[in-house]
Order: C-alpha cells, then sequence, then structure tokens
C-alpha cells in the first residue's frame, strides 16, 4: 500500500486512543495522576512540565509556547512571540469564558486590564468595578477589536478564541494562547482546563482545589441520579434565521446528560461546539425530544415556548415546545465557569426536578407557554 495512502487512511485510528484517553481521565484518579506527572493532555491542549524553570504547552491552535520565570534566562531557541514570562501580572481575555477561568484562579482582580464586552454586559462585580474605575478597558467587541488600545493597556498575554489576530498581536510583540479548539471540550476538559491556564500564574494549588470541589459534585450527581428513572431525551441548540446550531454528541454538556442516566439526541454528531447541522436533523430528534435547552437568554427573545415560536416558526412543531420542557440560560449562565459544580447540579435537577425538590434554578430559567403580560391581559 502507498505509504501516503496508509496515513491517510489510518492515522485517525491511531490517534484516536489518545483522543479517548485524554477525555476520559476525569475523577479522582485523573486528578492524582494530574499531580505526578509532568506531561497533562486536556483534549487538544497539552501542558508538560520541562524542568523547575521550564513549562511547555501547546494551546487551542497547536501551537508551542513556553513559560519560564520571569527573572530566568530567555531561552535561546524560542521566538519572543511564544515566550511567556511567569507569573502573569496583565491580561486582556476575549468573551466570558477565559475572564470566568481568571475567576476560578483567584487572580481576576489582580490580573485583568482588557475586555471584549462592554460594562453592562458584564455580571461579574470584579470585571463591573474595574471597566466603571478604569483599571480594565473596553478593547471593543470580539470582531472589532481596537489593537491601538490593546497596545495601550500593554497586557503581557492575550486569551483569545480567535486565531485570526495572530499575525497582529505578533507585530506588537503580545503573546497570546488560543483557549478554544477546533471539537468542543468533553466534560473531563472543561472540568480540568483550569489547570492549563494555572502555570501562567503560578496557581496550580488553585487549579487542584477548583477541579477537586466539581469533582465531589460530580460523583455527588451521579449517585443522586443514578436509577432515577425513565432516561429524558434531550437536545441542546436552536434554529436561527440562516442557520441550524447544535452542542454536539463530543461536548461536555452532552456527556453530561449521557452520564445523567439520559438519552442525548445528537450524539451522532461530532465536531466544535455550536456545531452546524441541517434544519430536518434538528426538526427529526425534536419530534421525541422532551427537554431542549435553548443558547438563546430571556434578553434574547427566550421569554416563553410562544415567544421562541414567533422568534423562528418552525420551532413550533418540536415536542418540548408543545408538551416538554424548554430552558433558556440566563444573562450570567455564560459568565460562571468558576461556578462549574453548581452548573453541573442544576442540570442535574432540570432533568430529574423530583429529586431537588428545594433547589430553585440560578443558571437556567424554565420557560412558561406564553409571557406572563400575554397571560395577564386574558
Amino acid at each position: 500500500m502507498n505509504k501516503m495512502l496508509w496515513v491517510f487512511l489510518y492515522m485517525p485510528i491511531l490517534l484516536l486512543p489518545i483522543l479517548v484517553y485524554a477525555c476520559g481521565q476525569s475523577g479522582d484518579k485523573g486528578n492524582a495522576e494530574d499531580n505526578n506527572r509532568s506531561f497533562i493532555q486536556l483534549g487538544e491542549f497539552t501542558l508538560q512540565k520541562v524542568s523547575p524553570g521550564r513549562t511547555e504547552v501547546r494551546d487551542g491552535a497547536g501551537r508551542r509556547l513556553v513559560l519560564v520565570p520571569k527573572n530566568a534566562p530567555a531561552p535561546g531557541n524560542v521566538d519572543s512571540n511564544r515566550l511567556i514570562r511567569t507569573p502573569v501580572k496583565r491580561v486582556a481575555a476575549y468573551g466570558a469564558f477565559n475572564v470566568s477561568v481568571l475567576k476560578a484562579l483567584g487572580v481576576l482582580e489582580t490580573t485583568l486590564v482588557g475586555s471584549t464586552y462592554p460594562t453592562e454586559k458584564w455580571h461579574i462585580p470584579e470585571v463591573r468595578n474595574g471597566m466603571k474605575s478604569g483599571k480594565i478597558a473596553f478593547l471593543g467587541s470580539d470582531n472589532s477589536i481596537d489593537f491601538e488600545r490593546l497596545d495601550q493597556v500593554q497586557p503581557d498575554l492575550v486569551l483569545t478564541w480567535d486565531r485570526s489576530i495572530i499575525p497582529m498581536l505578533n507585530d506588537l510583540d503580545i503573546p497570546c494562547v488560543i483557549t478554544s479548539s477546533t471539537t468542543a471540550m468533553c466534560l473531563n476538559t472543561r472540568m480540568r482546563f483550569v489547570k492549563f491556564l494555572a502555570p501562567f500564574f503560578h496557581r496550580e494549588d488553585q487549579a487542584r482545589s477548583f477541579f477537586n470541589r466539581v469533582n465531589t459534585a460530580l460523583t455527588e450527581i451521579r449517585e443522586q441520579t443514578h436509577n432515577a428513572g425513565p432516561p429524558l431525551k434531550v437536545m441542546w441548540g436552536d434554529i436561527y434565521e440562516k442557520r441550524v446550531l447544535v452542542e454536539p454528541g463530543n461536548a461536555w454538556v452532552a456527556e453530561l446528560i449521557n452520564t445523567l442516566q439520559s438519552d442525548y439526541l445528537f450524539d451522532d454528531v461530532f465536531g466544535t461546539s455550536c456545531i452546524e447541522i441541517n434544519v430536518e436533523r434538528f426538526l427529526y430528534s425534536g419530534k421525541e425530544a422532551d427537554i431542549l435547552f435553548t443558547y438563546r437568554t430571556p434578553e434574547q427573545g427566550a421569554t416563553s415556548k410562544k415567544a421562541l415560536a414567533r422568534l423562528n416558526p418552525i420551532l413550533s412543531g418540536i415536542r418540548p415546545l408543545n408538551d416538554g420542557r424548554v430552558y433558556a440560560p440566563l444573562p450570567h449562565y455564560a459568565q460562571s465557569y468558576h461556578r462549574l459544580d453548581e452548573i453541573l447540579k442544576e442540570i442535574a435537577a432540570i432533568l430529574y426536578p423530583e429529586l431537588y425538590k428545594d433547589d430553585a434554578l440560578r443558571y437556567f430559567m424554565e420557560l412558561p407557554e406564553t409571557n406572563p403580560e400575554t397571560r395577564r391581559r386574558r
């Protein structure tokens, strides 16, 4: 067989055990192994302790970055754009997830100097207060960064999902870390991602504490929902004007739903978070679904089942809008990675409310049939 053809056909098969291993080491065992190994793989991200004074990471773009202490001599074989001095003191961060990871590590208030959300969109008090005081700068939206303003705030590091800005940041001599990957984070990676960023700030102990807290919550949830009853059929996504987006079966929410003895209906879809599928596939699953998690917040129109159907009438035919349940994320949900343990428990409570009767929803809202004002007018 032609050598190149062999590589093309069989290399994905050879790599599959690596990916399965990277997404299969959750729990106490995975944490213990992290503590005793110099090399850690978290999905597509890797972390390797080369020596006491050098750590190498691979970010979501597959780039090798080298971390060395601020007072150490610069390695001679590392490009300046991929050399990061630690602990990092000044960070500019895209979006909400990266900022929430900083909060999980306990460095948000002391390190964040730039954000891509305006003040009014933030629900994290430290960020709102920092932006109001001028300590944290608004850098423009994710898709239209003011690079002159970014340069002025002089970050040591930029945390971003946007690979397209790497050349511009290289010109500005500002290192960056790509914190998203081409495939959605599995549950293991989501829980442990804090460990990937911890060495940048010398916060490994805080990362371990965070993981232990989340892992304890997951263990308790698994025990609580074991043999809870007939499995529910769940879908996570929405239909927009020109696109249909869902969470794939490899995403952490899908894995969590399956772990909790329910059936995730897009389990056969693989790829990035918010992956696009055709409308027929979405509607097919919608016929049998018990629960729909929409991406839309109440501020984006998800205030009731009727309101959601008005936004896109084709949704009105799926079962959750008629005989099932629909849940919308509240605005602060996307900014709450540092409360991942609470989010896992809340999703379990949504699936099995009879097991969590005293738990009020804090991150999601169950949509009523109609808006309250509509009911009052009647």
